[in-house]
């Protein structure tokens, strides 16, 4: 628990940027003094503008709101954060950091030394594994929040995750609840799913957020963002479907069916979750509470309500938080269902939270320490000054030129053992130098190795939403869509250039081929064997690296129900792919538009072009 009178509490959105500056009562509860919203438009997740787009928003957001804090407790996106549940099996209680540790290494898609990582023991399973959330963001993310509230004269005191942090505000407001509850905050970038149920919690981040309507509005309309964005805050809802009539204005009609098929996205993934949750031992969710600045969009509850078939409510953060007779109510209703992670931030300094992290660098924790003993440093050398001219007051020249005369003594046998000294160390010193370096080539080798399990893992999950997504817009047609992957190649020259003694056999000619260096390396073949001697000599490759793969896809031919159901499935499938930015870019895109298919083919296939985010080192 932290210690402050006053505190300004800001959480760092992906569009959003939202502040309230709370005060400590005399009965150490927590008291709402001022809050303020302030949108980024799309200039906000950009990471190349961010920086410059959170240092102006806060320093509009406090001359406009009259914050006088000078402490600020922050929290990271969704989208920049990484967090995971693992169970560890029963042990030592002296070993568990021991083995979170390793499980870090093994799950965190960073180097370690890259990132700022924490982790919360949550509880136990039934059969006795601990249950543990790991949580890691980039050293670079956090530093960057640190110059933002430096240059905004404010210290930076500790850093949390926004699930968390949503988390820790749900549970203290809606501790009375019984049964299982369910909490959907839907942000510009990310939506959060989180379960509550007796003393547990589960969460998880969906890549879908309110841009996407936004983004797929304006691309239809041929429209600015920020015109797009404001004409769906004033403008837009989700529609209803079925027999409803359509408005008069066919862009509100278009942004609000586009509307529902993000929803419906949404969603599908939501309803994933469920059921992941309950196969895991939860309970059916009883009741849903809609957070985040896009659930506030006309309809959104009924749409919900119609789809889980449970009740649907607004989340209030400020249910049992005092409020300051200064504050406007009327205001506050209007964006209290996105001030959720503020006040779970304030609640650290009031609290015993569920979630406790601290994603502060230790780098700028020593430095804070630093400052906070230099006026102790001062005093020391100041006292230590004076002590030196008062003894110099009691000493006359005689003794001082003894000291002197000592001092020359000493060096004079110094100087030859300091020279010993680097003569031996030196040495030691590259040898541990040379010994890391092939430290961190192995430990750059193994995130290799699992780096390919979760390209594997993102594309399954692709294939299956598009699969979902494409059955849920052409549900009327009652058809079953179907995408798989036939092939797979990098794109990397002389990959398959491996000399082969006799044609292959159809079964191996189906199989991808691996070079002679990658097999070697993942000990298919003894790394010491030498070539024979009348070996054809394999073509070097020009490249170490793995940038892009080459899918071939297939799928079931859908032009029997409608012409560009294939062109659908396609552009689908090359969505989700982008959506999975912390393994693939944004420049993934198809091979081919218009793929030639017959009419009687019960399949066809498809090229795309899989561009990795993080090149892979062969």
């Amino acid at each position: 628990m932290l210690k402050s009178k006053s505190f300004l509490c800001v959480d760092f959105g992906a569009g959003t940027l939202k502040a309230a500056e709370f005060e400590l009562t005399e009965n150490s509860s927590l008291c709402l003094k001022r809050f303020g919203v302030r949108p980024m438009g799309l200039e906000g997740s950009s990471e190349s503008m961010r920086a410059g787009v959170l240092q102006r928003a806060l320093n509009e957001l406090i001359a406009e709101r009259g914050f006088t804090a000078k402490t600020l407790i922050a929290s990271v996106p969704g989208y920049q954060v990484f967090s995971k549940y693992v169970k560890l099996p029963p042990v030592d209680s002296s070993k568990v950091t021991q083995i979170i540790q390793y499980e870090a290494q093994q799950n965190v898609p960073f180097p370690l030394d890259e990132v700022v990582w924490d982790y919360q023991i949550t509880g136990n399973t039934p059969g006795g594994d601990l249950e543990v959330f790991l949580v890691a963001v980039k050293a670079e993310i956090v530093e960057g929040l640190f110059k933002v509230a430096d240059a905004a004269g404010m210290r930076l005191q500790l850093v949390d995750a926004a699930p968390s942090a949503l988390c820790n505000a749900f549970r203290y407001n809606y501790s009375d609840l019984e049964g299982c509850s369910m909490l959907l905050d839907i942000g510009a970038k990310t939506s959060n799913v989180v379960f509550f149920e007796k003393n547990k919690y589960s969460s998880r981040g969906i890549n879908i957020g309110a841009n996407s309507i936004t983004q797929d509005f304006m691309a239809e309309v041929r429209m600015p963002f920020a015109k797009a964005e404001a004409f769906k805050i004033a403008e837009g809802f989700v529609s209803l479907g079925g027999a409803y009539e359509e408005p008069e204005n066919p862009q509100q009609a278009q942004i609000s069916k586009i509307a529902r098929q993000v929803m419906t996205r949404l969603h599908i993934q939501v309803n994933q979750t469920m059921q992941f949750f309950r196969q895991q031992g939860g309970g059916a969710p009883q009741r849903l509470f809609l957070a985040g600045g896009a659930s506030i969009m006309p309809y959104t509850p009924q749409f919900f309500q119609e789809k889980l078939n449970s009740p649907v409510e607004y989340f209030n953060p400020f249910r049992t938080v005092q409020i300051d007779p200064s504050v406007n109510l009327e205001d506050l209703a209007k964006v209290a269902h996105s001030l959720g992670e503020v006040v779970g931030l304030g609640l650290r300094n009031v609290a015993q939270c569920p979630i406790e992290l601290n994603l502060m660098p230790k780098s700028i924790l020593k430095k804070q320490q630093f400052n906070a003993k230099k006026p102790y440093f001062v005093a020391t050398v100041a006292s230590l000054a004076l002590g030196l001219v008062a003894m110099g007051w009691f000493y006359d020249a005689k003794i001082v030129a003894a000291k002197q005369e000592k001092i020359t003594q000493l060096q004079a046998k110094l100087t030859p053992l300091e020279d010993i000294w680097n003569k031996k160390l030196d040495p030691v010193l590259k040898n541990i130098e040379n010994q890391k370096k092939r430290g961190d080539q192995y430990s750059e080798w193994l995130e290799n190795r699992t780096l390919w399990i979760q390209i594997l893992t993102e594309l399954r999950e692709s294939l299956i939403a598009t699969e979902g997504t494409l059955e849920t817009t052409m549900r009327e047609k009652e058809i079953k869509a179907g995408v798989w992957i036939e092939k797979m190649t990098p794109d990397v020259p002389g990959w398959q250039d491996t000399p082969t003694e006799a044609a292959p056999t159809e079964e191996a000619a189906a199989r991808p081929t691996m070079s002679a260096a990658m097999m070697r390396r993942y000990g298919l073949v003894p790394t010491t064997a030498e070539p024979a001697a009348d070996a054809p000599t394999k073509k070097a490759a020009s490249t170490n690296e793995i940038g892009t793969i080459n899918l071939t896809c297939a799928a079931v031919n859908l032009q029997k129900f409608e012409s560009t159901a294939n062109i659908k499935l396609m552009e689908e499938l090359k969505r989700q792919l982008r959506l999975h930015t912390n393994i693939f870019s944004t420049e993934t895109d198809l091979g081919t538009n218009n793929p030639s298919v017959e009419p009687s083919a019960i399949t066809f296939e498809f090229p795309i072009v899989l561009k990795l985010k993080r090149p892979i080192k062969i």
